[in-house]
């Protein structure tokens, strides 16, 4: 039985090689090389893999996200029914995304934009020192991505704040939780951190009402999804000064379009889908585990569920 291995085509040499190196004796195929669709027992995807092709598999057991989110596999028409989905829980990957947080938490909260305004503009200009202790982030989401991302930003002393649907605990984290707890975090949150799932109830959660609850000059970072904000809103937001600046790595459509204000505009960074990028090597061994589980009829790992949509 085998492995349809189905990513970027710059990574897909790199995906199977990894998962070789864990186990040598796998039957790995690089989609569209499928051969007979009754041999492959499970899929290891990202988001450009349609989910109604994945239907030509009889014999199909596990499929694999190559990422922390799955919001993609769950666009209609879905993974073929009866057919368990699994995601990436990856340490390096984890790392990378904390790393891009802290980035961007960094150059908003030093004044970076301004400095190099200044720069382009050739001028010397010390501007007011930033004091760490009154810079409050809050973060939407406190899973994975979120959590990690909070306990780095303690680190370093930042006020850190978490928003989540239901409630949840962090050591040294101020949490909140429902849409009354939103809009509590968001009247004092300095840099808004979105890392939530996408669902239906996140869609569009950054939008002109809860940019207009975050205080004046407020930064938002997003590496989330491009769903969960607002485009029109955010540049009305950006435009007014309500909002001071915008880290973005996520869009709706992606790529971004080419005539899209975002590039242009002064105050938003853009990244393409790059803060943190699954290190084949580090995902594979979970890949492996899941389909040895699979076959032996085991419990699998980081499932989703499917009810809540992550």
């Amino acid at each position: 039985m085998a492995i349809l291995l189905s990513t970027k085509a710059a990574t897909m040499e790199d995906w199977r090689d990894a998962l070789l190196a864990v186990d040598p004796s796998l039957d790995i195929r690089l989609f569209p090389d499928v051969g007979d669709p009754a041999g492959i027992e499970a899929a290891v995807c990202w988001t450009q893999h349609d989910m109604a092709e994945l239907r030509r598999y009889p014999n199909l057991k596990l499929i694999v996200s190559m990422g922390a989110g799955v919001d993609h596999l769950l666009r209609p028409p879905g993974p073929p029914p009866g057919i368990p989905v699994a995601r990436l829980k990856d340490t390096r990957l984890t790392q990378g995304m904390a790393e891009w947080v802290l980035l961007n938490v960094l150059r908003f909260h030093r004044q970076d934009l301004e400095y190099r305004e200044q720069q382009a503009a050739r001028v010397w200009n010390e501007l007011p020192a930033p004091d760490t202790h009154k810079r409050r982030v809050g973060i939407l989401g406190l899973g994975e991505l979120g959590g990690a991302s909070a306990r780095l930003l303690r680190m370093l002393e930042f006020p850190v704040m978490g928003w989540t649907r239901n409630p949840r605990s962090l050591d040294g984290v101020e949490t909140f939780h429902g849409a009354a707890g939103l809009d509590a975090m968001l009247a004092k949150t300095d840099i808004l951190v979105c890392l939530l799932p996408l669902t239906p109830d996140t869609r569009g959660v950054i939008n002109a009402r809860t940019l207009a609850l975050l205080p004046k000059g407020a930064f938002l970072i997003n590496a989330a999804r491009g769903g969960h904000v607002v485009a029109d809103d955010l540049l009305a937001a950006l435009d007014s000064g309500h909002i001071a600046g915008a880290a973005l790595d996520v869009f709706e459509p992606e790529p971004l379009p080419a005539d899209h204000r975002f590039w242009t505009h002064p105050k938003v960074l853009v990244w393409p889908h790059a803060a943190s990028i699954t290190i084949p090597s580090s995902a594979a061994p979970q890949v492996v585990e899941n389909l040895q589980r699979a076959r032996e009829g085991r419990p699998l790992i980081n499932l989703v569920d499917f009810s809540a949509g992550y």
